[in-house]
């Protein structure tokens, strides 16, 4: 049987181990068949071939595709450069992909699609997401209603339907939270595989990284622990089920 091939961006051991877990617990894969990268510590492979996975699905991170490059740390430098190495393969053959937050800036880039601070980032925190036209007919959806709660927190976002891309879910604040491209490349601006738990954890984590201010770590870890996250979890299950070999 192929694995997953699940690669991280998280710099922090507890928050990379955190969505890991996430990862396997709302996707119903177990570790063993899944190929665990964490790209802060271990470069890929030479030998890496994507033939060898069922689907690659890349997590979030604290960094931002649109920030100048010499803004960037040489450590996210070298995690942004070796993603985007493997998304012209991805795309050409697509291949099963499910890029999550950070994911998604990564393909829409790739694309030519503009990935940007000037509109549409969002707080930490939930928001209202509804399928579109298209969004309803794709595989992905099965068992998922049509307007939904999902789980935010972005600097960056995405500005428009990237080149070649549809469009799938619509957000209150961010339109662009799920697009697909091929049949098979697909990326949400939400966190699918983070409940509120999830996020009570990041908020610890990242609460001097330029989210949100320090002061508003409580209320904001209170706010998504309030919150009932269900759908996001089925859009993972139904895209690993249909890509398990």
């Amino acid at each position: 049987m192929k694995r997953f091939l699940i690669l991280q961006l998280r710099p922090e051991d507890e928050a990379a181990d955190e969505e890991f877990t996430s990862f396997l617990a709302r996707s119903g894969l177990t570790a063993e068949e899944t190929h665990r990268i964490r790209l802060d510590q271990e470069d890929l492979p030479a030998d890496l071939s994507l033939s060898d996975y069922a689907g690659v699905i890349v997590g979030g991170g604290p960094g931002c595709v649109s920030d100048a490059p010499d803004e960037k740390p040489a450590d996210e430098a070298k995690i942004e450069a070796e993603i985007m190495g493997l998304m012209p393969e991805i795309t050409e053959r697509d291949m099963p992909y499910l890029g999550c937050c950070y994911g998604l800036g990564i393909l829409a880039h790739h694309l030519g699609g503009e990935v940007s601070k000037r509109k549409f980032g969002e707080a930490i925190g939930g928001t209202n997401c509804t399928i579109t036209p298209d969004g309803q007919t794709d595989p992905l959806f099965d068992g998922v209603p049509r307007e939904f709660r999902a789980l935010v927190g972005h600097k960056e976002a995405v500005q428009e339907t990237p080149p070649g891309a549809v469009h799938l879910v619509a957000g209150e604040n961010c339109p662009m939270q799920m697009i697909r491209y091929g049949q098979n490349v697909y990326a949400t601006q939400f966190h699918p595989e983070a409940d509120g738990q999830s996020f009570a954890t990041r908020i610890r984590i990242y609460r001097n990284k330029g989210y949100f201010h320090p002061d508003e770590a409580d209320d904001l870890s209170a706010a998504v622990l309030a919150e009932e996250i269900t759908a996001p979890e089925q859009i993972l299950r139904n895209f690993v089920a249909r890509y398990r070999q």
